[in-house]
């Protein structure tokens, strides 16, 4: 597929993601154990929005002495595009690291070390994916449809079962590995694994850290094809990828004490993945503008925010006025 990627591109984009992530790991704290602050959260996903749309400028300034104004800014538009669908799905990745976590009664000072092998995973998980997924649109054209309905078909799910809660106590994949493996009964610090009379058992950390991987995955199921109708350059796919992983970890800690807020939200993430997937299935018909797919976008995440926000304010002052 044709790509605005080089070899002076790839090289920026991996240097700052490495720097970044070093930082990140070893001089904040790291995987040491500590209980992450609401300030702490704030402050690094402001940090990781700004490094994002630093990237952004630098890729418009590059782009524009290279290859001219035009396109420029349609790349730099499909990367903030991109960034934003992607940043506004892995969402609903909090919600069910909120779910994980109270399910195995894994405390905030410990959920920092599975988050970090988590968002690692996911960057090893996506990049394979990603560039699959090229591989495959480049070699067979017809699977932007396939992607096209399965996006249509997942956001309709995702508005009819919105208040649905998944059973974990039944998920399959914990029971797989209750039965195949010693686990303790307890946590044992941030031990993943322990030895108890000379057998190994793994903690319900450990199976805290599967379930989050896998939950990536399921999600990368989703937003991969998301992304892939707005741009078919693996470069701008990857980058606004990356850069929405990278600041996830920092979004949850800012969510965990007010998710319950955005009641609303998925039915925005559901009408985003529907118009996604009806963009898709036109492609070839008639291409949505970037910059009406962006407003989209952010038109429905903004909604669905601002009426959950004002659905928690009436019951609010419904509780009010029982007391009263």
């Amino acid at each position: 597929m044709e790509t605005i990627g080089n070899v002076w591109l790839w090289t920026a984009f991996g240097s700052i993601v490495l720097v970044m992530l070093a930082i990140d790991l070893f001089l904040v704290g790291g995987g040491k154990q500590h209980r992450v602050s609401i300030r702490e959260a704030a402050t690094w996903s402001v940090i990781w929005v700004s490094v994002s749309f630093l990237f952004a400028a630098g890729l418009w300034w590059y782009l524009d002495g290279a290859a001219g104004r035009e396109l420029a800014n349609q790349k730099t538009l499909e990367f903030i595009t991109g960034y934003l669908i992607e940043k506004s799905l892995a969402v609903d990745n909090v919600f069910v690291w909120l779910m994980l976590f109270a399910f195995f009664g894994i405390p905030l000072e410990l959920q920092k070390r599975v988050l970090i092998y988590g968002v690692l995973g996911a960057i090893l998980m996506r990049t394979g994916m990603i560039f699959a997924g090229a591989w495959l649109i480049a070699q067979f054209h017809w699977i932007l449809y396939l992607f096209g309905a399965f996006l249509l078909v997942t956001g309709i799910k995702m508005w009819w079962f919105a208040n649905e809660q998944p059973d974990l106590a039944n998920n399959p994949l914990l029971k797989w590995l209750r039965g195949h493996m010693k686990i303790t009964d307890g946590l044992h610090g941030e031990r993943f694994f322990v030895h108890q009379d000379g057998i190994r058992y793994a903690t319900p950390l450990f199976l805290a850290l599967v379930l989050v991987e896998i939950s990536d995955l399921i999600f990368a199921v989703d937003s991969i094809p998301a992304i892939f109708a707005i741009t078919g350059d693996p470069f701008i796919v990857l980058t606004s990828n990356i850069f929405a992983i990278l600041g996830l970890r920092a979004m949850y800690f800012l969510l965990a004490d007010m998710a319950g807020r955005f009641s609303l939200l998925k039915y925005g993430l559901a009408a985003v993945l529907v118009f996604i997937g009806v963009k898709m299935l036109l492609i070839d018909l008639y291409k949505i503008p970037i910059g009406f797919s962006l407003a989209v976008v952010a038109t429905f995440i903004g909604i669905s925010i601002a009426l959950s926000l004002h659905k928690e304010k009436l019951l609010a002052r419904q509780g009010t006025d029982r007391e009263g």
